[in-house]
Order: C-alpha cells, then sequence, then structure tokens
C-alpha cells in the first residue's frame, strides 16, 4: 500500500535496521504475534475517530483492547495517544483510566512530548482549527 511503501522509503534514506513491519489488523497480531510483557512502547497516533455515534463501537480505544494490550506490555511501559478530535480524547481518556493496569503520567492530558513527530494528520487538524491531546500512560505492575 502507499503507506507502508512510504515507511519503506523512509527507512531505507535513514538506514534503519532495527524495524519491523506488519500490515494486517492490529488487534490480530497482539493476539497472535506478540508475546505477553514483551513490548516497552506502544504508540498509537490519530486513529481513526469514527465520528457518528452509531460507529464509536469501531474505534480502536475500547476496554477490552486496552486490557489486550496491556498484557502486551512490560511493567513500567509507555502507551503513548494521541488525537486531534476532542470526543475522541475524551473517550481514550476514559478508557485508559479506567483500566487498573495503567496509570496515568499526568493530570488528564499530558503535554505534547517532543519525541512525537508532527504527523499529517495533526498537520490536518492543526489547520482546521483542532486541537491536539496527548495521553501516556505507564503499565503498573499486576
Amino acid at each position: 500500500t502507499a503507506g507502508v511503501g512510504s515507511l519503506l522509503k523512509k527507512i531505507g534514506e535513514e538506514d534503519i535496521h532495527n524495524i519491523r513491519i506488519i500490515s494486517h489488523d492490529v488487534v490480530e497480531v497482539l493476539r497472535d504475534m506478540i508475546p505477553d510483557s514483551s513490548l516497552s512502547r506502544v504508540l498509537i497516533y490519530f486513529p481513526d475517530p469514527w465520528r457518528k455515534a452509531r460507529h464509536h463501537k469501531r474505534r480502536l480505544i475500547q476496554p477490552e483492547f486496552i486490557s489486550h494490550l496491556c498484557k502486551k506490555l512490560k511493567p513500567g511501559a509507555i502507551l503513548h495517544c494521541a488525537t486531534d478530535w476532542e470526543n475522541y480524547a475524551m473517550h481514550m481518556l476514559d478508557v485508559l483510566q479506567g483500566e487498573p493496569l495503567l496509570k496515568n503520567t499526568a493530570s488528564g492530558f499530558a503535554p505534547r512530548p517532543d519525541t512525537r513527530p508532527l504527523t499529517k494528520f495533526e498537520n490536518r487538524g492543526l489547520r482546521l482549527g483542532h486541537g491536539v491531546w496527548d495521553l501516556v500512560f505507564e503499565r503498573v505492575s499486576s
């Protein structure tokens, strides 16, 4: 796909060798390919907000997904999410705060970390006058 092709081009330009690309459904990848307690950091930037209320069930950040994801995170691992859709940001905050294996590193939303790249989706949101909300949570010991 175009996105994977663009990523491969950048990887070649940057001469990066410690990367794996999987173009597949993330729920199945987590379930079938990622060992428990193996991830140090997960970055979920600008997932589809599914704006219509009847489609909210399709949003990636849901309690069941986050519960499963937490099993894959090492204690102390970071989960960083960002969105430019306020309604989804509030939903994400509720879901992440409701997960007992996660601890918010901020009081509510986090300031934008310098380590997060400025994405085309963020640029688009900023041009449209949207805010951007970052959530940075840490996996606690069970």
